[in-house]
């Protein structure tokens, strides 16, 4: 009965993890492209209403006497990973949202698949997480496949855009490598990102002014309030998809988290074709690349459940776990040891 819980609390998470990931990702497009939406060129000011947005609707909840006695606790020992999960934070969304201006989403989607070996590479050195040879093998197959899917969709777009993409796709690396490490010290997620999103506002704030804000009291002038409130509900989405996403993170880990959330590139690929337009950049390249990520993503999964598998038993054989608990952890945690305890905190 445990078993059947945990997979149906597991399957639920990651249901709603890749479908709110999409459909921010589909929104965020909509928005800001001048050929499929409302030309809401301004990426900087939409990151910085999801960050102002994070901080207002959680702020009446983190002000509750029971979670004031947590704060300062909090930012006395934590601040440094605190200030650098916003810093990432708002590079990452800023720069995929001001790529996604002039690159077509599909491209954006297959660029932003390489992030399982960015993660991994940040783990090893904040986490000290040391992937498996075989685990290796997959996430280098899974990146060739993005390369060789990118190499003809990216000339139209531009090196700029692709550059954007790409290191915004490295931030984010860094951003849940660091998250990851602060939610294995006891931070609830909903005070994760409370805490962060003033940290990304400050960041873009001054970026902000300097870039946009002369052409957004002209836009302001031409169009109508509609537009506002698509992007109250996408901040709403972006809201949600961050507590999700840090449910993920604690939940497996960093490196799991993105590998689970290529699952989502497929989907998307389809969903840009039929609802945006670009069934034009489905070339051979990217069908071949596509398949070759599909076959990197299967060979670390094959070893990534292995390693879980012989770790638990391994842990039932020294006695550090009883059957219940390994029941639970085998098909749900990676080879992190700190994912149990992560368990225990939440439940």
């Amino acid at each position: 009965m445990k078993e059947a819980r945990s997979w149906l609390f597991y399957g639920s998470l990651v249901a709603v993890y890749l479908t709110l990931n999409s459909v921010l990702n589909l929104t965020n497009k909509w928005v800001l492209s001048s050929d499929t939406g409302y030309g809401f060129s301004f990426p900087l000011l939409l990151t910085s209403c999801h960050m102002a947005f994070s901080f207002a609707a959680l702020l009446p909840m983190m002000l509750a006497p029971a979670k004031r006695a947590l704060h300062m606790e909090t930012l006395g020992k934590q601040w440094r990973g605190l200030v650098a999960v916003g810093m990432f934070m708002a590079l990452n969304i800023s720069l995929n949202n001001t790529s996604l201006v002039w690159l077509a989403l599909s491209v954006n989607q297959v660029i932003r698949a390489s992030i399982p070996i960015f993660t991994a590479i940040l783990a090893v050195v904040v986490e000290h997480q040391v992937p498996s040879p075989g685990e290796a093998v997959g996430l280098v197959a899974l990146t060739a496949g993005v390369m060789i899917a990118v190499y003809e969709g990216s000339g139209a777009a531009g090196p700029v855009a692709v550059f954007l993409c790409v290191l915004g796709t490295i931030c984010n690396a860094a951003m849940m490598t660091f998250s990851g490490k602060l939610l294995s010290e006891k931070i609830n997620v909903l005070r994760l990102a409370f805490y962060t999103a003033p940290v990304s506002l400050v960041v873009l704030l001054p970026f902000l002014w300097m870039r946009e804000a002369d052409s957004l009291q002209k836009y302001m002038t031409l169009h109508s309030y509609d537009v506002y409130l698509i992007i109250l509900l996408s901040s709403g989405v972006a809201l949600s998809y961050n507590v999700v996403h840090s449910l993920m993170i604690q939940h497996t880990s960093a490196v799991a988290t993105t590998v689970i959330g290529e699952a989502k590139i497929v989907g998307l690929l389809l969903l840009s074709a039929l609802v945006l337009g670009e069934r034009n950049l489905f070339s051979v390249n990217m069908l071949v690349g596509c398949g070759v990520f599909l076959g990197g993503l299967a060979v670390y999964s094959q070893y990534k459940l292995r390693a879980v598998s012989a770790k638990a038993i391994a842990q039932l054989k020294a006695g550090g776990a009883d059957d219940e608990r390994l029941i639970e952890a085998v098909p749900l945690t990676n080879s992190d040891a700190s994912s149990a305890s992560h368990r225990r905190e939440v439940s």
